[in-house]
C-alpha cells in the first residue's frame, strides 16, 4: 500500500474505539457522512486509476487543474479547488478562502465550507487560520468535497505545508 493510501486508511480507520454515532442533522453527523463519502471515492479512484500510486502531482492555478503523473506514462487530469494548507510544524490550517497563495477561482469549495460554517455556527470553518490535526484537515477536505459535489480529495506534499484540495472529473491520457 502506498504512503498516501496508508495515510488515508489510518485517518478513516483509527485503531481507537469508534466514536459514538452522531445524531442525524448535526454538524458532527454531516462531517462523518462526508468522511464516509470521501473514503468510498478514494477507494474507487485507487482501484480504477491508481490514485495514491502517482509518481508526482502538480497544480496549475492558471488552468485550474491538477495532474497526477504515473510511472507507466499515464497522466490523470482534473479540475481542482484548493481547500487550504496544513502546516505540520505548527499544527495550523489556513483556509483557501483567504489564502494569499490561492487564486480566486480555486477558492469556491473553501468558500462553501465557510458559508456552511456561518449557517451552522462552526467556528473552525469560519476562522481564517486554526490549530488542528491533520485528521481534522481531512475532515475539512471531505466537507468541501461534499458541498462542492467534487469527485474526490487529495493531500499533496509541497515540501512544506500540505495542500488539501478537491478535484472534479478525472481524464486519463497516455504520454507519448
Amino acid at each position: 500500500m502506498t504512503k498516501f493510501l496508508a495515510l488515508v486508511a489510518s485517518i478513516f480507520s483509527s485503531s481507537s474505539p469508534p466514536a459514538p454515532p452522531s445524531t442525524p442533522g448535526t454538524v458532527e453527523f454531516f462531517v462523518q457522512q462526508s468522511l464516509e463519502g470521501l473514503k468510498a471515492q478514494t477507494t474507487a479512484h485507487s482501484a480504477t486509476w491508481h490514485l495514491g500510486a502517482e509518481e508526482s502531482w502538480s497544480v496549475d492555478q492558471d488552468k485550474g487543474s491538477v495532474q497526477f503523473l504515473f510511472a507507466d506514462g499515464v497522466v490523470a487530469t482534473a479540475s481542482v479547488q484548493i481547500v487550504g494548507t496544513y502546516n505540520p510544524q505548527s499544527g495550523t490550517f489556513l483556509w483557501g478562502w483567504d489564502h494569499p497563495s490561492v487564486a480566486e477561482p480555486l477558492r469556491r469549495a473553501a468558500i462553501l465550507v465557510r458559508g456552511y460554517g456561518e449557517e451552522n455556527e462552526v467556528l473552525r470553518f469560519t476562522e481564517r487560520e486554526i490549530s488542528c490535526t491533520e485528521a481534522e484537515a481531512w475532515e475539512f477536505a471531505a466537507v468541501a468535497a461534499r458541498l462542492d459535489s467534487a469527485n474526490g480529495a487529495y493531500r499533496g506534499d509541497s515540501g512544506g505545508p500540505l495542500v488539501f484540495m478537491t478535484f472534479g472529473e478525472v481524464k486519463l491520457a497516455k504520454q507519448p
